[in-house]
C-alpha cells in the first residue's frame, strides 16, 4: 500500500519553516501480530512537538526525531485491519502517530479509543476533548486551581490550550487575563473568548508593565505556555504564594542559543511561589472522566471552540509553521 507522509528534511533553526519538511511517498509494510493498520483522517498540530525536532532532544516521552523520517504528532484515525484483539475494524482512535496518511500501531504506542458515537465534531477530540483540553483542565484543577476572584494570567492565550484555559478559569469564578501577540488577537481574547483583559506581549512599554496595567492587584496564577521573557514578566507581577502551571516553553525550544530570560527566578523564593510542570502523557487513566466533564461544559454552552483548519497531507508542515507565526486562532488541525 502506498503511504504519503511528511518527513523531517532538516533540523529547524529557531521557528520551523516549511522547507524543514518534505512530502515523501513510500510502501507501507504488512502488519504483524498485535499490530493494527489505521487510516489517519485528521492530524493535530501542537507546538510542543517542536521540542523533539532538535538533534539533542529526547526524553522519557519521545526520542529526538530522526532526519528523513516521518514527523511524530497526534492524529485521529480509524482501524482498517487488526491483529490485536483489543481493537476492531472501524474503531476510531486518538493516537500518537506520525504525520502520514496511514499508520501501523504497535503495542506500547499511545492509543486512546474514542466513543463509538461521537457527540461533537471529530476535530474536537484532538482539541478541547483531546490533549489540548486536558492540558487546560489539569492546569486549573490539579496544578493551580483558582479560588473565586483570583487573577489567572495565561500566555499564548489565543492558541489551542490558552483559548480553553481562559474559559475554564471563568467557569471557576476567576478573573482571566490573556497574553497574546497582536492587537487582533487581544481583541479576540476579550470579545470572543470572554477574557476580562488582554496584554499584547509586543507592547512598547514592555510585558511586565503591560501586565501590571491590567493586573493592578497582582497575579495569583500563571499558566505558562511560552517561557522566556513572558515568564519573567509574569513572575515580576506574581503575588505572594502565587502558583505557576508550566505547560510549554515555546521560546526555549525555538531559541537559537541559551535564553536570556527569565533572570528573576529568586522571586520564586522571595515570594514563595510554587511552579510545577506537567504533561498529559502521564495522566492517561484520567482522560475519560475529564473528557466527560469537558463534554458537559460544551453541552451547557460554557466553552466556545475556535479552530484553524487546513486540508491535505501536503499542508501539515505549513500548518505547523503557521502556529509559530501567530496565524492560528484556537486549535490547528489538518484534515486528510
Amino acid at each position: 500500500m502506498k503511504n504519503r507522509s511528511i518527513i523531517l528534511a532538516k533540523r529547524p533553526i529557531g521557528n520551523p519553516k516549511p522547507d524543514d519538511f518534505a512530502l515523501h511517498e513510500g510502501e507501507l509494510p504488512d502488519i504483524q501480530d498485535n499490530e493494527i493498520l489505521v487510516k489517519n483522517f485528521a492530524i493535530s498540530l501542537d507546538a510542543g512537538f517542536r521540542n523533539w525536532m532538535d538533534e539533542d532532544a529526547g526524553d522519557e516521552v519521545l526520542p529526538a526525531m530522526p532526519l528523513d523520517e516521518p514527523v511524530m504528532g497526534l492524529s485521529l484515525c480509524e482501524v482498517l485491519e487488526t491483529k490485536n484483539p483489543e481493537y476492531k475494524v472501524g474503531d476510531k482512535l486518538m493516537a500518537r502517530f506520525a504525520w502520514q496518511e496511514y499508520s501501523i500501531g504497535k503495542p506500547g504506542d499511545f492509543i486512546a479509543k474514542l466513543p463509538k458515537d461521537l457527540s461533537f465534531p471529530y476535530s474536537y477530540y484532538l482539541g478541547v476533548l483531546g490533549d489540548t483540553g486536558m492540558s487546560a483542565y489539569f492546569a486549573l484543577t490539579e496544578i493551580a486551581p483558582p479560588k473565586e476572584g483570583e487573577t489567572v494570567l495565561i500566555s499564548a492565550a489565543g492558541g489551542a490550550v490558552g483559548s480553553i484555559a481562559g474559559q475554564i478559569a471563568k467557569i471557576y469564578g476567576a478573573r482571566a487575563v490573556g497574553i497574546s501577540s497582536s492587537p487582533e488577537k487581544c481583541d479576540f481574547l476579550v470579545n470572543e473568548l470572554g477574557y476580562d483583559a488582554a496584554v499584547n506581549r509586543k507592547a512598547p512599554e514592555g510585558q511586565a508593565d503591560a501586565i501590571k496595567a491590567v493586573c493592578p492587584d497582582g497575579v495569583d496564577i500563571f499558566l505558562d505556555n511560552v517561557g522566556g521573557e513572558t515568564l519573567q514578566a509574569a513572575i515580576t507581577n506574581m503575588n505572594h504564594r502565587g502558583r505557576i502551571a508550566m505547560i510549554g516553553a515555546v521560546t526555549h525550544y525555538t531559541s537559537k542559543g541559551a535564553p536570556s530570560a527569565p533572570n528573576n527566578l529568586f522571586e520564586l523564593v522571595s515570594k514563595e511561589i510554587t511552579a510545577q510542570g506537567f504533561m498529559t502523557h502521564f495522566r492517561h487513566d484520567e482522560y475519560e472522566a475529564v473528557r466527560q466533564q469537558l463534554e458537559k461544559w460544551l453541552s451547557e454552552g460554557k466553552l466556545k471552540i475556535f479552530e484553524h483548519k487546513l486540508t491535505g497531507i501536503e499542508n501539515v508542515g505549513v500548518a505547523f509553521c503557521q502556529m509559530f507565526d501567530g496565524q492560528n486562532f484556537g486549535k490547528t488541525v489538518v484534515d486528510l
